[in-house]
């Protein structure tokens, strides 16, 4: 138990420091360059997934001895591709689908915030999909 909860902590600074790199660009490309929102977070999502692989297999699971490097690769891939299509689906149904269509919301929150707001619910949801699909998929029983 007290292996899970130590890998479960290196998990948490790992996609903390991800978060952060996705978080700035999803936020920076669509608040401050203007691009759309589901494009920026496509993009912070695949630059956070690979420093994600790196740090993750270099400090948080252990690797299985059986599976190449190659696919291993293609495994976090695909795994992350589904978690990317996860993310997609939260932001758009939190801005399209909820935000677009209160005026209450509006007149409460910004647009820029709620790009905001959106990306920290993405980024939690798919932070328990990844743990839980990179242990069953890529750690060494």
């Amino acid at each position: 138990m007290k292996d899970l909860l130590n890998q479960i902590i290196k998990f948490g600074v790992v996609g903390f420091f991800c978060f952060f790199i996705d978080f700035g660009i999803t936020t920076g490309f669509t608040n401050l360059l203007g691009v759309h929102y589901l494009i920026s977070k496509l993009l912070g999502f695949v630059v956070s997934a690979v420093v994600n692989y790196i740090l993750s297999i270099k400090f948080v699971f252990t690797h299985k001895k059986e599976m190449d490097k190659k696919k291993e690769f293609s495994v976090f891939i695909i795994l992350s591709a589904i978690g990317l299509v996860i993310n997609e689906i939260v932001m758009y149904v939190c801005i399209d689908g909820v935000y677009m269509h209160s005026e209450p919301l509006k007149e409460l929150i910004s647009s820029e915030l709620m790009v905001s707001i959106s990306a920290i619910v993405a980024t939690g949801v798919v932070m328990v999909y990844n743990f839980i699909s990179r242990k069953l998929f890529l750690e060494r029983k």
